[in-house]
């Protein structure tokens, strides 16, 4: 977006570096500087942001949860 005068205005804030809390680049958005933005891609790279999931039991079965009066046989 510009002004009236062409000059570039910026819609937020500049935010601080996620890495190491000094004031992002543009170039580099939104970290302060390439070694930065390194770090976060080998963070991504080795797991550490990795998100938790929790999967199902073993024995869990879908059609039972889904049709408890067929287990039965009643149905």
């Amino acid at each position: 977006m510009t002004d009236d005068h062409g000059k570039v205005v910026t819609l937020k804030a500049p935010r601080p570096c996620p890495i190491c809390g000094t004031r992002s680049s543009t170039k580099f958005h939104p970290f302060c500087s390439k070694h930065c933005a390194d770090v976060d891609l080998n963070r991504w790279l080795k797991g550490t942001y990795a998100i938790p999931a929790v999967e199902p039991p073993d024995e869990w079965d879908e059609a039972s949860q889904t049709r408890p009066a067929d287990e039965d046989g009643d149905g």
